[in-house]
């Protein structure tokens, strides 16, 4: 069996193939089945109902709510949303399920097809959805509580899950932790998961294979529950080192579910991997098809909020932005609002880009804020685009009175420039007697900028700029000195 995807990076010669399944928790109030709340943090089993418990002649009822994100999520990823979906029981035991099965979706999910699309290190990647189903999700086995026994949480059991469903495409850990973080943007950005993976709230389990270019797939194993983007590369990175390792050494791979132990960077056996045979799938007889209108698809349609995808295309378009500034920007709707306010009263949009991506960016990480505390608002980021983009000041200028903003040390753009006297000089007959004066000074380097030496003049420059301390406009700068020097 072949992959249409081309060839990634070689790990000591062989291919690496991964595939994702991430569970998202869905923003409804109240669980997939039942009414009962999905607050975290509540005391064991005080958010589970009779449906939940699974006691005798409680039926299952679906959640409209979590169809609607269903239908928002294939909207936003450019799936098909089946017209009629079917629920199934996959039936397995364990301790937190008490049904002994858990409500899915199997032979018809509700979306069909659709990619993702990211970029990294700068080149355009798409991975192809299979399909996204919903679910309920099972309760939870406390162990450190109690000793010598477990409790049972059943809070989480009926817990509204949309799985998406990826094609083995991906073909090296970078390229699946930031098709990961592209997919955690888009299910937080139209609000149908509040992406916390400390909660559990965004899951994912990876598919691992590794082969030989051009041979049939190897045996995959799966990691579970990678809820960190540092853990899922670590996670990644050491199942590919054992599965050639094991090879090598001329074993096979046994199909298998794997856990990440974050303490030893390594990944452990939990279980061989069941197929689909073995969870027994069939249509559940409590529930009904899920029947989804065109009209209820495409009233959705005109109501979501402009995609990320859709909006970095506008930038692009509207703003002449490369697309990677466009992804970039595009990372979470505050970014892309504040980008919006500096580009549109600047004029600037390409100097607002570089700003809002580079110091303010860069603030902000150190200070662990989010955008929308910054302590530079786009108003004030506009005005001091401006003053550059005008010659008022140098670049390095500006960075003095950003300092100066950022700290509150000033809120006036135009009065810190006055204040630190940073206005770049524009009288050119003081600029020419400043450079006559340099070339004198300097003539050894006029004869090796003569002699075609590029780092003599960009030592003259540095030279002029020193003397204006910093206020003369470095091109201007260099125009005259190649004016003045032929």
């Amino acid at each position: 069996m072949q992959v249409g995807r081309p060839t990634g990076p070689l790990v000591q010669g062989y291919e690496v193939i991964i595939g994702f399944e991430t569970h998202t928790q869905l923003t409804t109030q109240s669980k997939i089945f039942s009414r009962a709340s999905t607050s975290f943090g509540a005391e064991p089993n005080t958010n589970a109902s009779a449906v939940d418990f699974a006691l005798p002649g409680a039926l299952p009822v679906m959640n409209k709510g979590a169809v609607q994100r269903a239908i928002e999520f294939g909207l936003a990823v450019g799936a098909h949303i089946a017209e009629s979906s079917v629920f199934a029981r996959k039936n397995y035991f364990y301790p937190d399920l008490p049904k002994g099965y858990q409500i899915s979706q199997f032979e018809i999910p509700v979306v069909q097809g659709g990619s993702v699309e990211f970029f990294l290190d700068g080149e355009k990647k798409a991975v192809r959805l299979v399909r996204a189903h919903l679910e309920e999700d099972a309760g939870k086995s406390l162990h450190e509580d109690f000793v010598g026994m477990s409790g049972i949480d059943l809070n989480r059991a009926g817990t509204p899950l949309l799985e998406i469903v990826t094609e083995p495409d991906m073909r090296s850990s970078a390229e699946a932790v930031a098709y990961a973080k592209e997919l955690h943007k888009i299910v937080t950005w139209i609000g149908i998961c509040d992406g916390n993976m400390q909660e559990g709230s965004f899951r994912c389990d990876a598919n691992v294979s590794v082969r030989k270019p051009g041979a049939p797939l190897g045996t995959r194993r799966e990691i579970k529950n990678l809820n960190s983007f540092r853990f899922m590369q670590q996670a990644i990175d050491f199942e590919v080192r054992w599965q050639i390792e094991q090879i090598e050494d001329g074993k096979a791979i046994e199909q298998a579910t794997v856990l990440f132990d974050p303490d030893t960077g390594e990944t452990r056996a939990m279980r061989t991997k069941e197929d689909a045979a073995d969870y027994r799938y069939f249509p559940d007889p409590d529930l009904p098809p899920l029947v989804i209108g065109r009209d209820w698809v495409e009233k959705t349609r005109s109501e979501m909020s402009e995609l990320p995808r859709v909006m970095a295309a506008r930038f692009v378009a509207d703003y002449g932005l490369p697309e990677y500034d466009a992804g970039q920007l595009t990372q979470g709707k505050a970014t892309a609002a504040y980008f919006e306010a500096v580009a549109d009263a600047s004029k600037q949009p390409k100097l607002a880009s570089n700003w809002v991506m580079g110091e303010l960016s860069k603030r902000l990480n150190a200070e662990e804020k989010s955008i929308e505390s910054s302590t530079v608002d786009a108003a004030q980021l506009a005005s001091l685009i401006m003053r550059i983009a005008d010659g008022t000041i140098s670049n390095n200028a500006a960075k003095q009175v950003f300092d100066a903003l950022w700290t509150g040390e000033g809120q006036d753009v135009d009065a810190v420039i006055e204040a630190k006297g940073l206005k770049q000089m524009n009288d050119s007959g003081e600029l020419e007697k400043i450079i006559d004066d340099v070339l004198a000074a300097n003539a050894k380097n006029v004869e090796e900028v003569k002699a075609g030496n590029a780092k003599a003049m960009n030592a003259l420059v540095g030279q002029a700029m020193k003397a204006t301390k910093g206020k003369a406009n470095p091109a201007q700068v260099n125009e005259l000195l190649k004016k003045k020097l032929g």
